[in-house]
């Protein structure tokens, strides 16, 4: 990854030009020459904007790809600020975290964060043809396998370690009493709000079941606290990227990062990413090929048994993330559609497994 600190931080994809690449890609060894860029939007993030950038050199390039993916903050200053956190947390990853883990990434170019938070920037390669998963559709358990394989590159490295005490780029560090209290209220507030706005839509059922998990969170938080590493926090299938023949995944969006029971991220992918018959079929299955390749990290002193209940203990994951996400961003009908499903996904789970009774 290129030092940040001598190239400026593009405002806005006006900004990204073909010099400003050209000094991106440059280094002591080598002078990259980009003649001319093309920079277009992808996709709808309510957190940030994302662009594709298809590239045209002169010279020597070898080894550099034809497209690079930007993403760069929202465009609109309330939503900036008010997300600054996650850029913090984004920008800690890829520039303190990712070559100390095992997780699929994509190659990461650039990545520059301004001391208030509100101006970055993180230029990764493009992995087209690589499709992103759909989260309303679900996926499927071939998918499902790579994905948790992935996870445990993100967990097993440093399982335990304890710096992910004292590190500073999470937006939810390891909950102690107060912190853990203080988000139980939040959390009871947001469910609530997320019911008011699609209770209508929702299974009474599931309704239930998320006011139910709200209440006991900043308990939950505070459970199986000898066990830890850093979480994605988001880890679902929208997050993630399938190779067409789906035999590699690479996983984005790291601006979510937490420090928990590693189960936790694990839970919330399985129970959010599989249509419920899915999950139910397939869950034993994929904790067991998780738990494989935690011990293929070299954790130890964890056995399977032990993986299962947290997996089952890790599934209040989704009702808080889901309604916190949920009632502190806008509204669009994509994004209801989701967490509708998300949390009727999720609430079933939650009972069948027992995971309040625990």
């Amino acid at each position: 990854m290129t030092s940040a600190g001598r190239i400026p931080i593009p405002g806005s994809p006006a900004e990204v030009t073909a010099d400003w690449l050209s000094a991106v890609l440059s280094d002591a060894d080598r002078l990259v020459t980009v003649d001319a860029v093309d920079v277009s939007p992808i996709g709808t993030g309510q957190t940030g904007a994302t662009y594709r950038i298809a590239a045209r050199y002169s010279g020597d390039h070898a080894g550099l790809p034809d497209s690079f993916v930007i993403k760069l903050p929202a465009q609109e200053d309330v939503v900036r600020e008010r997300v600054a956190l996650s850029y913090r947390s984004e920008h800690a990853f890829y520039t303190g975290v990712a070559e100390t883990v095992e997780v699929p990434l994509p190659h990461c170019y650039y990545c520059a964060l301004a001391e208030d938070g509100a101006e970055f920037a993180l230029l990764l390669a493009d992995m087209a043809p690589a499709e992103q998963g759909d989260q309303i559709r679900g996926c499927s358990a071939e998918e499902a396998r790579l994905a948790v394989a992935a996870l445990a590159g993100l967990h097993g490295p440093r399982w335990c370690d304890p710096a992910w005490l004292s590190f500073t780029g999470t937006v939810m560090p390891k909950a102690d009493e107060p912190t853990a209290r203080g988000l139980g209220d939040i959390t009871r507030l947001a469910a609530q709000t997320t019911i008011d706005r699609l209770g209508p839509r929702m299974d009474p059922a599931d309704r239930t079941t998320v006011l139910e998990s709200a209440d006991l969170i900043a308990d939950w938080l505070l459970g199986s606290p000898e066990r830890f590493s850093l979480l994605h926090g988001d880890y679902r299938i929208d997050n993630l990227l399938f190779d067409p023949a789906r035999t590699r995944v690479t996983v984005v969006d790291w601006q979510t990062l937490t420090v928990g029971l590693p189960a936790r991220d694990l839970a919330y992918f399985v129970a959010t990413s599989l249509l419920p018959e899915q999950r139910s079929l397939h869950e034993r299955e994929l904790v067991g090929a998780y738990h494989r390749a935690l011990e293929g990290h070299g954790v130890a002193g964890y056995d399977g048994e032990m993986c299962w209940q947290d997996y089952r203990f890790g599934m209040l994951q989704v009702p808080l993330i889901t309604t916190l996400g949920f009632a502190f961003s806008a509204s669009t009908e994509r994004g209801d559609d989701m967490m509708l499903a998300m949390l009727g996904r999720g609430s079933r789970a939650i009972r069948e497994l027992g995971t309040l009774e625990l």
